[in-house]
């Protein structure tokens, strides 16, 4: 049987049900993915780094696909939020003076501290985090907030 996107929704909730991990996966999964995707943008890439042309925009097209598989919606959904988070970190990247260092430090500095507040987290709510059980789970979290948005908006996902 394949898995469909509710189904790693469900199996993914089934170890987010207390109220303070629900709070904190709402403020660290962005962050991570937003850190995630600046240092993939801060390593050196085949041409000139741009917005389109660097690491983050690879491992984001590839993510699409993974999304795309599962649901159009979501797909739609992260070809909007990574690109907004693209941009965001070429922002970061400008700012810095096109100092891919800068970017990396910064990008690093918010990726430990999500993650600490992910496994405090999963500490409140007891239960170990879904993507030691699979790794596709790491992809399933921003899923898992984005399908609360589109339940309050009336979008199927």
């Amino acid at each position: 049987m394949a898995k469909t996107m509710q189904w790693f929704l469900d199996k993914y909730g089934e170890s987010h049900q207390n109220a303070t991990n629900k709070l904190i996966h709402w403020v660290c999964v962005p962050s991570i993915m937003f850190s995630l995707l600046g240092l993939m943008y801060a390593i050196p890439f085949l041409t000139e780094r741009g917005l389109f042309t660097n690491w983050a925009a690879v491992f984001l097209a590839l993510a699409l696909l993974y999304y795309l598989r599962l649901s159009l919606p979501m797909f739609i959904g992260f070809l909007i939020i990574g690109g907004l988070m693209l941009l965001g970190n070429n922002a970061i990247y400008e700012a810095v003076g096109n100092h891919a260092g800068q970017l990396a430090l910064v990008s690093l500095a918010i990726f430990v501290i999500a993650w600490i507040g992910q496994f405090i987290g999963h500490k409140i709510e007891g239960k170990k985090p879904s993507f030691l059980e699979d790794v596709q789970f790491l992809l399933i979290g921003p899923a898992w907030l984005l399908h609360f948005i589109y339940k309050k908006v009336g979008i199927k996902y």
